[in-house]
């Protein structure tokens, strides 16, 4: 055993095991109310389970083709030129992947050469500075402005360098809400013109998106489409988090590239939900009503807890929403958010595992509110005592 050990040189020796897989262990251990990983605690559509087992029953269960069942990726081309004007070829540039999360780390292994630099924005989506480094690049990170999580584009301008390879950017935004305005889209486009710097937009929150604020896909700005990669998923969409369907949308010259890593990351996508999502996401509907559904328990939680001594951060998308602390401790994050599962029984996220460092976090802590109605009464109850 003791060789085995000694065999084995890290990559990534300071890596630590999740923020959302410790605190939801945490959370089942002293039988918290977990607010902390962002998972509905309610089902998906019947319909869309019937559609599964349809597929099922009739034989669809071997591999799927590499890039995805073609039927849906051609009811995504249609739905993504229906609701931001681009065409992608269902043939050569949109592919399926097992989740989100493998397509940003097929994008970036795709893309990313040693010592590449790549901008990302934190507090950030904790997959990102890891892969980036595992493919050798170096994370340059540039702090978004608290309280409305806002980018400062001049600051961006000046991190450029002739290293410079990617932009990541998330809207809606995980953990903070914020959303990108046109304006930041345009001063994204003059930043990047005229440069060979690649835009990787993290888009799996799009429909979750509140207060009629338009989400700014890249699919928009055919500036960006050329150099882009748009990363979307169902499970966000449609409640189905642990299926882990996911999707890329790139320019062939791009996704040539990156189906060559990403037949022998995954190779082929559940092949039965495949077949179903192609049916279920023609009814517009399904991700229509999310907008009113989620906004609705976004005011819930805000309205249940303003008075407790949480101060209520601006949240314009996704189902997550940052409360400041500092009037209640000055303990770290990491300690305050054990301490709510310890003594309170409630769980949450701290937002320091989103920075590089630390030192850069806040007194903030991330809610989920994608839960039932009565989870989200009990969990106020429980942050209106403390």
């Amino acid at each position: 055993m003791n060789k085995t050990h000694q065999l084995v040189k890290s990559k990534h020796p300071n890596l630590q095991l999740s923020i959302f897989a410790v605190m939801s262990q945490m959370a089942s251990e002293y039988g918290a109310i977990n607010l902390s990983q962002g998972f509905p605690d309610f089902n998906c559509s019947n319909r869309l389970i019937e559609r599964v087992n349809h597929y099922m029953e009739k034989g669809k269960n071997q591999y799927a083709p590499m890039p995805g069942i073609l039927k849906l990726r051609e009811a995504l081309a249609e739905k993504v030129e229906e609701l931001y004007g681009a065409q992608f070829h269902p043939d050569t540039e949109i592919t399926i992947t097992a989740g989100a999360t493998q397509a940003l780390y097929t994008a970036i292994t795709t893309l990313i050469h040693p010592g590449d630099e790549v901008i990302v924005f934190e507090p950030a989506y904790d997959a990102y500075g890891p892969v980036i480094e595992y493919n050798a690049g170096k994370p340059v990170y540039i702090n978004m402005r608290y309280p409305d999580y806002r980018i400062n584009w001049d600051e961006v301008q000046d991190a450029i360098s002739d290293k410079t390879r990617m932009i990541i950017i998330n809207s809606p935004h995980n953990p903070t809400g914020a959303v990108l305005s046109p304006e930041d889209i345009k001063y994204l486009i003059q930043i990047v013109q005229g440069t060979g710097i690649f835009i990787v937009s993290d888009e799996v929150y799009e429909h979750i998106i509140f207060d009629d604020i338009r989400h700014e896909s890249v699919a928009r700005y055919p500036e960006l489409t050329d150099r882009g990669l748009i990363i979307s998923s169902f499970g966000k969409t449609y409640h189905t988090t642990g299926w882990k369907i996911g999707y890329c949308l790139a320019p062939e010259h791009i996704m040539t590239e990156f189906r060559k890593l990403h037949q022998f990351i995954t190779f082929a996508v559940n092949t039965p939900v495949q077949w179903a999502f192609a049916d279920y996401i023609k009814d517009d509907s399904h991700y229509e009503q999310l907008r009113e559904f989620y906004q609705h328990k976004r005011d819930l939680l805000k309205n249940l807890i303003t008075g407790s001594r949480f101060r209520i951060l601006p949240c314009k998308g996704t189902y997550f929403q940052m409360v400041d602390y500092e009037q209640i401790s000055q303990v770290p994050d990491m300690d305050f958010a054990k301490q709510l599962i310890r003594e309170h029984k409630i769980a949450t996220v701290p937002i320091s595992p989103f920075y590089e460092s630390a030192r850069n976090a806040r007194h903030v802590l991330r809610l989920c509110f994608a839960k039932k109605d009565d989870t989200l009464k009990k969990a106020a109850e429980v942050l209106c005592r403390i």
